[in-house]
């Protein structure tokens, strides 16, 4: 099959499974991506529901419920989301160990099995999927 360019090309004696293989591991990549951006998404959520903790304490304190304010104060402000740790110690726990490892081996599966190419398992199935000479189905831009 033709390659959609030398940047997607499938590198010489590369085999079907290898690349399938190459392209799972960038697959699961992107998965991690997006389970990231969901704990930043969690990290700023629960840093927005802690700011908004201070209005409801005075809210409770304007009402004369200074008893249960002083709880949500105490017991809720600034409260670890993890066993010592806050939404921004996890999402840098990820970055540092879990996600660095695996950009580092994902990256290393692409350059020993496909010369460092991206996407050669999808551009082969764009390749594929594609109509040749229909507006809206070119190969490259």
């Amino acid at each position: 099959m033709t390659a959609l360019d030398d940047a997607h090309a499938r590198p010489d004696g590369a085999s079907d499974d290898l690349v399938a293989t190459a392209g799972k591991i960038s697959e699961s990549l992107e998965r991690i991506e997006r389970a990231r951006g969901a704990l930043y998404e969690f990290h700023q959520l629960m840093g927005g529901a802690d700011t908004m903790l201070d209005d409801v304490v005075d809210g409770l304190r304007a009402a004369g419920h200074d008893a249960l304010a002083r709880r949500v104060a105490d017991e809720l402000v600034g409260r670890n989301v993890s066993q010592g740790r806050g939404g921004f110690q996890i999402v840098e726990e990820l970055d540092d160990g879990y996600y660095a490892t695996f950009r580092e081996l994902e990256r290393a599966v692409r350059e020993e099995t496909m010369q460092g190419r991206r996407h050669v398992f999808e551009a082969e199935l764009k390749q594929r999927r594609r109509t040749a000479g229909r507006p809206g189905h070119e190969a490259t831009p």
